[in-house]
């Protein structure tokens, strides 16, 4: 079915047929009939669904042959219309009954369009362990599809993500010049006394203005900025209070273009760093190298893990935990692939233009600091997707 001339695709048709073709090869391999998808990344990914409505239940339907399924609530279904490559009869929106029901739940509407189907006896593959399919989803389709087999296919569709093709990493190079235009909007504005939500609003603006052009689209994390001893934990974002002379601020963030993310993370720190700042530093910027170098094809994500571990360790630095994952298109709340993970004993093995971010951070009990890169594995190494100064920022 030929798309409507005023709905413009992220894609090329041939690549959602190229992506649907891998997911049902992984599929077989399973031993799986039909997918259910409601990763809503998996959803975009494989028919270009776009929209704030992973709120209630969707899913995407991939049986081994035909056309994807839209699903989802019946208000949304426009929403389909507007951004999915597939015809007007391969989306079934269900009433507005059943959303945030007591006496009944999506999926038992589901349920019966699967058995109209004809796939009630198939085998079925769910992403059980995932933000967007609960308890009670699966628990209705167990109930309302007696006669099918479930099997728990979670990271199926994410699997098929990590190799990106040139388009992805064109927009992943466009996310790139939006996160080092939000830094240099940060550094520029940063001072003793501003309250943090005000430099968060200019961070906002900047982001979804967009660089060179192109313009930013919503994050699917939003900036973390810890100062003082709140940097020493992960995932604190922001409030009113002033930044501080004396402390140091990392500044967790991604731009983000058509849904694909590239993260990069710097720490600014007002007045005179302590040592501790400097030493810390030099261990990162040389152990990101030494990551950077190792992440070739062929090499594991164990052995890069390695290559950055061998440099902090010769710093007197610990890091237990994983200092990097893979990347691409993502929503709320997690910019992450959910596959592999650069640390020890994980030894998938990289290929070329697998995208990650390493994100080396350092944790300790009264402060910490971020410097990290996304990059792509080449035939090189990791090749960084920001040209953003590898450095603690200073402002006196």
């Amino acid at each position: 079915m030929r798309v409507p001339d005023d709905i413009t695709l992220d894609f090329s048709r041939d690549e959602y047929d190229q992506r649907i073709a891998k997911t049902r090869s992984a599929m077989e391999s399973y031993g799986v009939d039909v997918l259910i998808v409601t990763d809503p990344s998996n959803m975009a990914w494989l028919t270009g669904y776009d929209g704030w409505s992973f709120y209630v239940h969707q899913a995407v339907l991939l049986a081994l042959d035909g056309e994807p399924i839209w699903f989802g609530r019946g208000q949304d279904a426009p929403g389909a219309s507007r951004t999915v490559f597939m015809d007007q009869t391969s989306i079934i929106g269900y009433p507005d009954h059943y959303v945030q029901s007591t006496e009944r739940h999506p999926m038992d509407f589901l349920a019966e369009c699967m058995s109209s189907k004809g796939w009630g006896r198939r085998i079925i593959g769910v992403e059980m362990d995932n933000y967007y399919f609960s308890a009670a989803a699966f628990a209705s389709l167990w109930k309302h599809l007696p006669n099918a087999t479930f099997k728990d296919i979670t990271g199926l569709v994410n699997w098929q993500r990590a190799i990106k093709s040139e388009t992805e990493l064109a927009y992943m190079r466009r996310a790139a010049r939006i996160i080092e235009a939000m830094h240099a909007k940060a550094f520029e504005l940063i001072e003793p006394g501003l309250p943090k939500n005000k430099l968060v609003a200019a961070i906002y603006e900047t982001a979804i203005s967009g660089a060179e052009g192109h313009g930013g689209d919503y994050p699917a994390i939003v900036p973390l900025v810890p100062s003082g001893i709140d940097a020493s934990a992960a995932h604190l974002t922001w409030d009113e209070r002033p930044f501080k002379a004396d402390e140091g601020t990392f500044f967790e963030m991604a731009g983000c273009h058509r849904r694909y993310h590239c993260p990069m993370c710097r720490t600014v720190y007002l007045g005179t760093p302590p040592q501790k700042f400097r030493d810390a530093e030099e261990a990162v910027i040389e152990g990101i190298a030494a990551a950077l170098e190792a992440a070739k094809p062929g090499a594991t994500c164990h052995e890069v893990e390695a290559a950055w571990r061998g440099v902090i360790s010769r710093h007197g630095i610990e890091k237990e935990t994983r200092c990097g994952y893979p990347i691409g298109i993502s929503y709320p709340p997690d910019w992450g692939e959910r596959t592999m993970s650069i640390r020890q004993g994980d030894h998938t093995v990289l290929e070329e233009d697998m995208t990650f971010h390493f994100i080396p951070a350092i944790w300790q009990e009264d402060w910490g600091l971020e410097i990290t890169e996304s990059f792509r594995v080449t035939a090189s190494g990791g090749e960084p997707f920001c040209s953003y100064p590898r450095k603690l920022f200073v402002k006196n």
